[in-house]
């Protein structure tokens, strides 16, 4: 089925037929839509709880910025990897994801405010009004069709979120060897640039993943993808907001660099 791609990589075509494939699935234990978004909310709460907690223990200096993000970032990529291969691990998984990341929002958040306080105080909470706009936008969007997940389309941000991720990866390793790519942190007209589009391209994922998310409930895969396909949708709210946060710190920068040379 060409139809059932997405560019997020937990919930792809093959991961939901194989477990139709894998298992006799009946009415009673098989994924559903609400079922599904029902489970993302009990994970996007965890993630806040953790994500709370790291805020409260930065911003009050009991905890270190650093190894809540590096706890929460290594620990929640193994997680991901794990559920990517065991993907009916997820209804235990999925939590400890949502418990991990929200110890690396948290605290790269208190960074963020703490970076800006001066210049952009309201930098967080604007990030989270965006992404909350943003994503209630897209979902409002595909419900009414405005926006289809063809096969084009879903080709065109399946390709393009794939070079978006070999370029992070590039740029990470050029910065392990002291080279720096500087549009990806100034605030510059490029960075800016650069950032809208990822941002662009992180909102319109999310309409592959309702469109696979619907396309697993009509398939009939088992319960537990419910939990998988929680967990997908959350990976992808979580970049969103990473990447608002990136963009309203470059438009920050800016705005300092104009002041200075007046």
């Amino acid at each position: 089925m060409e139809l059932f791609k997405s560019g997020n990589p937990a919930l792809s075509e093959k991961r939901f037929k194989d477990t139709v494939l894998d298992q006799v699935v009946t009415h009673e234990n098989a994924m559903t839509i609400n079922g599904t978004l029902q489970k993302f909310g009990f994970l996007f709460l965890m993630m806040m709880g953790t994500a709370f907690y790291a805020w409260q223990e930065v911003m009050g200096g009991g905890g270190n910025a650093q190894t809540f993000i590096y706890v929460g970032a290594f620990g929640g990529l193994g997680i991901a990897l794990v559920l990517m291969f065991k993907k009916e691990w997820a209804p235990f998984l999925a939590p400890a994801y949502a418990l991990l990341e929200g110890l690396f929002v948290g605290a790269i958040s208190a960074y963020f405010h703490y970076a800006f306080a001066e210049q952009a105080p309201g930098i967080v909470l604007n990030a989270v009004g965006l992404t909350f706009g943003t994503a209630i936008g897209m979902y409002l969007l595909y419900s009414f069709k405005i926006i289809k997940a063809t096969a084009k389309f879903r080709a065109i941000i399946v390709t393009a979120t794939a070079g978006i991720a070999i370029f992070y990866l590039i740029s990470i390793a050029l910065r392990f060897f002291g080279f720096d790519i500087a549009f990806l942190h100034e605030g510059s007209a490029m960075g800016i640039g650069f950032s809208v589009f990822v941002v662009a391209l992180a909102a319109l994922n999310l309409i592959l993943d309702f469109d696979m998310i619907e396309k697993g409930a009509e398939l009939g895969a088992p319960k537990y993808m419910e939990w998988y396909g929680a967990f997908g949708l959350l990976v992808t709210i979580v970049w969103l907001y990473l990447e608002i946060l990136r963009l309203l710190s470059k438009i920050s920068k800016k705005k300092i660099n104009n002041s200075g040379k007046d």
